[in-house]
């Protein structure tokens, strides 16, 4: 089997093939706005959540990876209008999950994924953002997933440079979305958890 792995700091993820291959498929639309590490960072955390918090890792995995791809049928410099603080164009915001959903259905559709899979995939993928209580425990862990990568160091770097925020303003931030964003236990606490980390490596 092909197998690749994501390694972040003490942690390796092992990718299977098909992981592999879905990763491959999506990368012509992930490249803007950042989004390959966006979604390596999120796909790591999913192997976590899952092992604390259960779902489906046949719908998270696909989930997770494509759950991006809709950006691509954005302009460039329209996209930061449409997430990040302050007011945004949901409108705009909603276009990427609709389109991501389409652009997913179609992926795994190209690689005779089950088609009931697909189903319960690319509903996740249509309401990522947009809806906020989860539609299962996968959809939670896809939600959650996603929105952890804006604790990762990566994330840190990205947001403070687009929406011009000093690091004290970014992580004022994240601190006080903990509880509106955050829909299982363990996803709260390993943003609590990278919080920690980035104040320790900062002198508090």
């Amino acid at each position: 089997m092909d197998e690749s792995t994501v390694l972040r700091g003490q942690s390796i993820i092992i990718m299977d093939e098909l992981h592999s291959r879905l990763f491959e498929l999506a990368s012509p639309y992930l490249d803007t706005r950042e989004n390959q590490e966006h979604t390596r960072i999120a796909y790591e955390f999913a192997w976590k959540l899952l092992g604390e918090e259960g779902g489906e890792p046949s719908v998270v995995f696909p989930a997770v990876i494509l759950h991006d791809v809709g950006w691509k049928c954005i302009p460039e410099d329209l996209q930061t209008t449409a997430y990040g603080p302050g007011e945004k164009n949901m409108d705009l915001n909603r276009v990427h999950e609709v389109e991501g959903a389409r652009i997913a259905g179609e992926i795994l559709a190209g690689i005779n994924y089950p088609s009931r899979l697909i189903d319960e995939i690319t509903e996740i993928i249509l309401g990522h953002d947009s809806r906020k209580q989860a539609i299962s425990k996968s959809d939670a862990v896809v939600k959650d997933s996603d929105k952890l990568w804006r604790y990762s160091d990566h994330a840190m770097r990205v947001n403070t440079e687009r929406f011009g925020l000093t690091f004290r303003q970014n992580m004022d931030r994240l601190r006080d979305n903990l509880d509106g964003w955050f829909l299982t236990a363990a996803g709260r606490r390993m943003a609590v958890e990278q919080l920690l980390r980035h104040e320790s490596n900062c002198g508090g």
